[in-house]
């Protein structure tokens, strides 16, 4: 995992308008420390420097050193975070089932939208003109990517679609698994595959980066709206300060830390208290796919 540790003391003026803490708060954990990871949902290289200065935001608030984690895949995430080596997560959808599972996992939080309600985003499928393929069961045999195989679009919900469209997902394609959106993108757009996962979010950011362009691909399949990125906290946190932490992260204002263009990722940059139940139709998405978490978590 990639780390960055922000000390409250070493902060300075950098974010005017936020209390200044002088020393960690006598309840923070590990000595003063709060661990918080992040699922690469981008690239490494993107990420850390936005979560940097999020981070430094967030031990603003806290009045605890942040230790943030861009861990290398969605199941490293889940499996620092069962092991004791972070407090707080923010987890794809479907890896935060699997995390509230197997490694005590609680959501407390996610983004808004600009109306003050949790944010969503959709999945999708698509290819590329000169592909061969026009609809959704043409698919079937074909070189298909991927991003993770916990990512909630970059998986399982294009997994449900191909088998809705009587495709196995694991052997009616050929799949190349390429860690991240932004690597399962590329992929698309180097024509490395013949047809892939491409959600609402990274449509945004390759447009914004000045890589996609509409006509290029052709949607074969669109998800309904999916709830966003759930900031979840473990389980066995002490009592007081795990109360704390939660009511820090439910009204946690991003807007501070991040640009314009990279608000895009936070929807309204506001988070807003979500529940565990905004996430039952992932769990059922897990039962008609036939998944084992357990598994997922070896």
């Amino acid at each position: 995992m990639k780390s960055i540790i922000f000390s409250t003391a070493q902060l300075g003026g950098a974010l005017a308008g936020i209390p200044l803490a002088n020393a960690a708060a006598p309840d923070c954990p590990n000595g003063g420390t709060v661990r918080f990871g992040v699922e690469p949902f981008e690239a490494a290289a993107k990420l850390v420097p936005i979560y940097e200065r999020v981070g430094k935001l967030l031990a603003r608030y806290l009045d605890c050193d942040v230790e943030v984690f861009v861990t290398t895949s969605y199941t490293a995430e889940v499996e620092a975070m069962r092991a004791g080596r972070l407090e707080v997560g923010e987890f794809s959808p479907f890896s935060y089932v699997l995390a509230h599972k197997i490694a005590n996992a609680d959501v407390v939080a996610s983004y808004s939208n600009a109306d003050g309600r949790p944010d969503s985003y959709t999945a999708g499928i698509v290819t590329w003109p000169g592909s061969g393929i026009t609809s959704l069961k043409e698919v079937a045999g074909h070189t298909f990517g991927y991003s993770d195989p916990t990512s909630n679009s970059g998986h399982l919900f294009p997994a449900y679609a191909l088998k809705q469209a009587g495709i196995d997902p694991d052997t009616g394609v050929k799949p190349l698994y390429s860690g991240t959106h932004t690597a399962s993108f590329e992929a698309l757009r180097n024509h490395k595959v013949e047809a892939g996962e491409l959600n609402s979010q990274q449509i945004v950011s390759s447009t914004d980066a000045g890589v996609y362009k509409p006509g290029d691909y052709i949607e074969l399949w669109r998800s309904g709206p999916i709830p966003v990125d759930p900031i979840a906290v473990r389980r066995d946190l002490e009592p007081g300060f795990k109360a704390r932490l939660t009511k820090v992260l439910q009204s946690f204002d991003a807007t501070p830390a991040v640009t314009p263009a990279e608000l895009r990722m936070f929807g309204s940059g506001h988070m807003v208290p979500q529940d565990d139940a905004a996430y039952d139709g992932i769990r059922d998405l897990v039962k008609v796919l036939n998944i084992d978490l357990s598994k997922l978590g070896e």
